[in-house]
């Protein structure tokens, strides 16, 4: 059984990661807020994005593992090592694309990544560990087991982070110096190894805060393995809906003492994005599965299909467009950026540009889809 509406979800959630990623590139102070990242606490539409992958994970999860999970196959080895793997695969290409990429320049090359400053997680390096442990659980555990498996990492990653403080900085437990996650990372990792935009004392996608993540994934395989069950018909997509509404209010509820925050990957964020990711699947579900509007959709779900080279692809893209300059202190986005649109103003610019970019890929999406090309891990 393939769920079309997932693939018309997972290519909505790629055209908005590029519209994000795109629109945010201008100088800093000089883009709209609600397609750029929250500082810290809060949320944006930008914040939604990498959620909303992990979701999609797990419930492609309660597909591709269906024939295991239900005992129809044995669970032998090789379906370990081919989880294996696909996540030493999506690590692997996070280390390339946050080291050796973005050192590329067609001026002064550096083909080889400074390895006493590596930067060891990233985006692709979370979904491997995740997929990884989510993965395992799905395969030995009921769903019932998945569920308790869930809430206990979402409320031990919440006693954690208030009551343990990072025991090399006193900040605060919610600051992003003084968090527990911060502590672990910079013990573990190395501050040599994490982000340097977070002063190398930090990392957005740290290794403890992977933790939370794998339950956004086990929620999402929670999903799918109930959709599987149900008829495809409107109730469906109204509890769906009903469901997201639930925990969007939860989410919103448990903030109120554990703040919504992307970059600590709270479990007040975890819940607040299945929520909006429950409630856009419902909207996927109704239009695509339900009512068979298809043919509005196509463009979203041939991008959907070949979502992973599009994510490496777009991201070798901006950052060859960063890196490289065609005219002094003046990068080839910046050029591009002011030529095809720079009569909209600064801000307008960034997201006509950003918009353009989506019809490209959309258009690489197609001539693939047309060879029928579909990179698979």
């Amino acid at each position: 059984m393939r769920l079309t509406s997932l693939d018309v979800f997972r290519g909505i959630t790629m055209a908005t990661m590029i519209l994000v990623n795109m629109a945010s590139l201008p100088d800093e102070g000089k883009k709209y807020a609600w397609l750029d990242h929250a500082p810290w606490h809060g949320w944006t539409i930008a914040d939604l994005v990498f959620p909303f992958f992990l979701y999609i994970i797990g419930i492609s999860m309660a597909f591709s593992l269906a024939k295991y999970t239900s005992g129809n196959a044995p669970i032998t080895r090789n379906i370990y090592w081919q989880i294996i793997r696909r996540s030493l695969i999506l690590f692997g290409l996070g280390l390339l694309l946050n080291n050796l990429l973005w050192n590329y320049n067609l001026t002064h090359p550096k083909l080889f990544p400074d390895l006493a400053h590596l930067r060891i997680m990233g985006v692709l390096q979370r979904i491997g560990i995740g997929f990884l442990v989510a993965s395992i659980a799905v395969l030995t555990l009921t769903e019932r087991k998945i569920w308790m498996l869930a809430g206990m990492i979402l409320v031990g990653y919440w006693l954690i982070l208030t009551f343990i403080p990072a025991v090399d900085n006193r900040d605060g437990v919610f600051t992003q110096l003084g968090n527990f996650g911060a502590y672990v990372d910079r013990l573990i990792i190395t501050p040599a190894h994490l982000h340097k935009g977070s002063g190398s004392m930090s990392d957005p996608e740290g290794l403890f805060g992977t933790l939370p993540a794998i339950a956004s994934i086990l929620l999402g395989y929670l999903t799918g393995a109930w959709l599987k069950r149900q008829p495809v018909t409107s109730r469906t997509s109204l509890n769906l809906l009903m469901f997201g509404l639930a925990a969007v209010v939860i989410g919103l509820v448990w903030n109120g003492f554990f703040p919504i925050n992307k970059k600590l990957w709270t479990s007040s964020f975890v819940l607040l994005t299945t929520g909006w990711g429950l409630i856009s699947l419902a909207a996927c579900y109704e239009l695509v599965d339900v009512r068979k509007y298809l043919q509005w959709f196509k463009p979203w779900e041939i991008m959907g299909l070949n979502a992973i080279f599009i994510y490496v692809a777009s991201i070798v893209f901006i950052k060859l467009l960063m890196v490289n300059e065609i005219a002094p202190d003046k990068s080839v986005y910046q050029w591009l950026n002011a030529q095809l649109f720079g009569w909209a103003g600064t801000l307008n610019s960034g997201v006509l540009f950003a918009i353009a970019t989506v019809f490209l890929w959309l258009g690489v999406s197609y001539l693939m889809y047309r060879q029928r090309w579909f990179l698979k891990i």
